[in-house]
Order: structure tokens, then C-alpha cells, then sequence
């Protein structure tokens, strides 16, 4: 096979796992937590697969034609040991990953605080077609596909979608969590370190699906109160007709940021805005089902 067909069979075959070096990278301690389960599952599968490898190569080599010491047995039907051997070790796997999974899920619940000292930053999301808005309540700015948090702060996310439902995901960070119209989700991550992770949209929503990616910038406190001060004296401001003409349609957004932003625009977009009802929603979608932590 020439060089150049090989390799890109190798390259084709390796596209599947291209996510998961972020997920096997975690830059906060919920993507920590999630890469642990993940092992510990690993683990415990590898558990039950290495030796079901091992002894079917060691049955074929020992049952060969020219081994004269294997016994034929034509009439054995049943073994009590053999029997208890293959239902629990079954039931053993399922018993230990259904408790990962379990306690994994309970203590990694996105409603759930993290543990710290600091006060969350209060982050608003609104998945749009085909862009993410990010707001911040606490200093009145805003920004479009440009996600910018302090290192080792909690950050408090209330999330919610202009129509299509959507997915947020930073894979470094963990936790991915779906937006829906007229209905808010929370979620709680962390950085701990300096560094841009990239986020996405796990859901797809559309045409212009493919782009709609954002960046993370995890900054230091010194550099994200300057980002903030700088966001407040040099972008314009976001009101509900900058809004409207933000929530069309477009693809591959370039970055950017508003300098103030209307108190209440977010409950005003979960309450049903005219993105929602020209999207075919209704006002019938502005229920709030958001569940307090």
C-alpha cells in the first residue's frame, strides 16, 4: 500500500478520538473529577477484557490439534464453579460501574455550588443561531463567542437558548449542558489555570453548526478586572434592539463585546423574545424551569 493511502487511513481512523485529548487535559476541578471517572471505568473494564483476552489465547494454544495432555470431554454438560465464575464477574462490573457512575453523577450535578471561599462570577448564556452570548450581570457587559473568566474562581452559569436547542460544552472545564427556549440550566465550572480552552456547541442546531464555537480565556484577576474595564470604555452597548439584529441568523461570528447591556435582558430573553416566536416557538415556550441549586 503506498505511503500516502496509509497514512491517510491512519489519519481517518484517529478522527474519533480527535476530542478526546481535551477531555484527558482538564484545566478545572469538574473536568478533573469527569477524567477520574473516566478512569476508574477504564480500569475496571480493562479488569474483565485483559483476562477474557488472555484466556482465550491460552484455550486456543492449549486445546491445539498436537497437545496430546488436553482432554476430550464429549458428554460434560455443567459446572457449578464455571456457572458462579461467569454471572459474577458480569454482575461485579455492572455493580461497580453503576456506583461510578452514580456517586459520579450525584457530586458532579451542574446545580450543585463548588466548594470555595471565592464568590462565583455570575455568568448569563444565550445559544443563538449560530453564535453564543455571554453576559455579566454583576458588571454590565457582554460579549458574542468570547468567554472570559478569572483563574480560580467559581463561575456561576445561568443558561438558556433564542430557539434551537442547544448544547454548551468546554471540554477542558467539563460538563456539557443543553439550552433550551424559554427554559433556563445552570451549570458551575472553574479554571485553574492560566490558558485559552475552546468551547463548542455539542448539539446540532443547523446550518451553521460547524462554526459555532467560542473562545475561553481563563485570565488572572489583575488581567480579567482589566479586560472588564476595558470591555466598559470602548464597545457599544446591548439593548433589546441590538438584540434583535444580534439574534439573526449568521456563521463563523467573530468575537466581540458590548460595554453595557439593558438590566433584565436575560430574563427577558427566557421570558419569550421575538427571536423565540419568529423561530416558531411561541409565547407558549417562555416557562422558566429553572431549579434552584
Amino acid at each position: 500500500m503506498p505511503l500516502l493511502a496509509r497514512s491517510a487511513r491512519i489519519a481517518i481512523g484517529a478522527l474519533p478520538l480527535a476530542g478526546c485529548s481535551a477531555v484527558l487535559d482538564p484545566q478545572g476541578p469538574v473536568g478533573a473529577a469527569e477524567k477520574l471517572i473516566l478512569y476508574n471505568a477504564l480500569a475496571i473494564m480493562l479488569v474483565i477484557v485483559v483476562p477474557t483476552i488472555l484466556a482465550t489465547l491460552a484455550f486456543a494454544w492449549w486445546f491445539r490439534a498436537s497437545n496430546s495432555r488436553a482432554q476430550y470431554r464429549p458428554y460434560w454438560a455443567f459446572s457449578g464453579t464455571l456457572e458462579l465464575i461467569v454471572w459474577a464477574i458480569p454482575a461485579l462490573v455492572v455493580i461497580f460501574l453503576g456506583g461510578i457512575a452514580w456517586f459520579g453523577s450525584h457530586a458532579l450535578d451542574p446545580y450543585r455550588p463548588l466548594s470555595s471561599n471565592e464568590k462565583p462570577v455570575e455568568v448569563e448564556v444565550v445559544s443563538l443561531d449560530w453564535k453564543w452570548l455571554f453576559i455579566y450581570p454583576d458588571d454590565g457587559i457582554a460579549s458574542v463567542n468570547k468567554l472570559v473568566i478569572p483563574v480560580g474562581k467559581p463561575v456561576h452559569f445561568r443558561l438558556t437558548s433564542s430557539g434551537v436547542m442547544n448544547s454548551f460544552f468546554v471540554p477542558q472545564l467539563g460538563s456539557q449542558i443543553y439550552t433550551m427556549a424559554g427554559m433556563t440550566s445552570q451549570l458551575h465550572l472553574q479554571a485553574d489555570r492560566v490558558g485559552t480552552y475552546e468551547g463548542l456547541s455539542a448539539q446540532f442546531s443547523g446550518e451553521g453548526f460547524a462554526g459555532m464555537r467560542f473562545e475561553t480565556r481563563a485570565l488572572a484577576a489583575d488581567d480579567y478586572a482589566a479586560w472588564i474595564a476595558r470591555t466598559k470604555a470602548t464597545e457599544p452597548r446591548l439593548d433589546q434592539a441590538a438584540y434583535a439584529d444580534l439574534a439573526k441568523p449568521s456563521r463563523n461570528v467573530a468575537p466581540s463585546t458590548y460595554s453595557a447591556v439593558e438590566p433584565g435582558l436575560f430574563d427577558w430573553i427566557v421570558a419569550g423574545s421575538s427571536s423565540v416566536v419568529e423561530s416558531g416557538m411561541g409565547h407558549g415556550a417562555s416557562r422558566s424551569m429553572e431549579r434552584k441549586p
